[in-house]
């Protein structure tokens, strides 16, 4: 499909092959394997001299599909999709790294993240660094002569830190290494991170581009000379594949992405602006406030401020989990970008699993609350959280 089309209309055609049947919605292709025409044909298709399908652990037509319409929303030449988000993460790591390999990468990311970089990789020879803050000069000194990679998640989670995806590409360029930036609180919608420099995107799927916490489902994205031999090597072999259905799931999610973040944006942005107004709030995280210190650059390098806001309660723990034992309306739960706002407590949750230090590191206290906003009534969310700010 031409790249002259807008986004909202790459959202629902970009990909799009029509079987024999002429069907105007995706084909649902629930096989695990397909038929060849002949012993020779079979043998083209396994050594890569006939493009086609072959196995769905590999190759499936519906989840091709999604490849071509993501990698259409992010610009991207090459897209791989994966089981889920970390499933990508480890694809893309196991893909481009060896041992004796070096990662820079903020400390200020998904927990699961820190666990697979700093502790999992470790035991392959790949060693991670982890910087605190998003001032390049503290990623420049990080940077070893066997870096290969630099690793950013902006905004990050959960405290929403901004980093300057063309001020670190520029000097992961100059060390000879990949620039990665996680795009899952942003999705295309609000960034395209390899227009500003990236070499590789990350998804989680399961959160934005599905949308309606459904399904789970993950990407890598970039130029097909940096990543496909590499990682969909990986997958090939190792199997971390994201499923047919839950592929047609994401690319129904897919059509109705801008109008759902466009809403949850704006939602969020009065949601912080109320919080700042509450005594017992002490401090929010959100790019989309002046308060926020990289409000200038997320209004840069980005469309809109997102729709994840953070916010200390006085009160460290027990004043966090009272906040979030007293909701009524917000779901309990570690998902986030879903229609159906979510609120967590990252301590314990999504980084409950890292160290003290590495809690530390990243900023998350024990007072953190972290709120997905969805599609509800502001004012209902705002009600729910106020019963426990009260209590």
């Amino acid at each position: 499909m031409s790249d002259d089309y807008h986004l909202d209309t790459l959202a629902v055609r970009a990909g799009i092959e029509r079987s024999q049947f002429g069907e105007n919605s995706e084909a649902l292709y629930l096989t695990s394997s397909f038929v060849f025409k002949t012993a020779a044909q079979a043998a083209a298709r396994f050594a890569n001299q006939e493009p086609g399908n072959i196995y769905s652990r590999f190759t499936n037509p519906t989840v091709a599909v999604l490849e071509k319409r993501l990698a259409a929303l992010e610009g991207a030449e090459c897209c791989i999709a994966t089981g889920s988000g970390m499933s990508a993460i480890l694809s893309c790591a196991m893909g481009l790294l060896k041992a004796g390999d070096h990662v820079v990468c903020s400390a200020s990311v998904f927990g699961a993240t820190i666990t697979l970089l700093g502790t999992i990789m470790k035991r392959f020879g790949v060693e991670t660094t982890f910087v605190s803050g998003n001032d390049v000069a503290l990623w420049q000194a990080a940077v070893q002569p066997g870096t290969r990679m630099l690793f950013v998640e902006t905004p990050s989670n959960p405290l929403m830190e901004i980093y300057d995806i063309a001020a670190i590409s520029a000097l992961a360029k100059k060390a000879g290494a990949l620039l990665v930036v996680d795009n899952v609180f942003c999705t295309p919608v609000l960034q395209r991170p390899l227009a500003l420099g990236a070499d590789i995107v990350i998804h989680s799927a399961t959160k934005y581009l599905d949308g309606q916490g459904r399904v789970l489902g993950g990407a890598v994205l970039g130029r097909r000379e940096v990543i496909f031999e590499p990682v969909f090597g990986f997958l090939r072999s190792a199997g971390p594949t994201l499923s047919p259905f839950n592929a047609w799931v994401i690319l129904k999610g897919l059509e109705t992405l801008r109008i759902r973040v466009e809403a949850q944006c704006a939602g969020a942005l009065e949601l912080a602006r109320w919080l700042e107004q509450q005594p017992r709030v002490e401090r929010v995280y959100y790019p989309g406030l002046p308060s926020h210190p990289q409000y200038q650059l997320a209004q840069r390098q980005q469309k809109g401020p997102g729709a994840v806001v953070s916010f200390d309660v006085k009160g460290g723990r027990e004043a966090a989990w009272r906040v979030i034992d007293e909701t009524r309306l917000l779901s309990i739960t570690a998902n986030l970008g879903d229609t159906k706002s979510t609120i967590t407590h990252p301590a314990s949750t999504t980084h409950g699993r890292n160290t003290p230090a590495q809690r530390a590191a990243a900023g998350i206290g024990d007072g953190l609350v972290r709120v997905s906003v969805g599609l509800e009534s502001v004012e209902d969310i705002k009600a729910d959280l106020a019963r426990g700010l009260k209590a």
